[in-house]
């Protein structure tokens, strides 16, 4: 998933169903220039979520423990 972020940024955003967020990084990839700034964008965001999930996962445990 995070070679289809720094390769192909708006559909790493499509497959995690962020439709908007797509588009929005479809027009910035569009040029040269703004590729590079859409790869860090997906990858960011990609690494977030990831996060995110863990988190969650973990509160979860902590709730099921208590």
């Amino acid at each position: 998933m995070t070679l289809i972020a720094i390769f192909f940024p708006c559909f790493s955003f499509f497959l995690r169903g962020k439709i908007l967020t797509s588009i929005v990084c479809l027009i910035l990839q569009i040029t040269l220039i703004g590729w590079i700034p859409a790869a860090i964008w997906a990858v960011i965001s990609l690494q977030n979520s990831r996060a995110d999930k863990r988190n969650r996962k973990l509160i979860k445990a902590m709730k099921a423990r208590s």
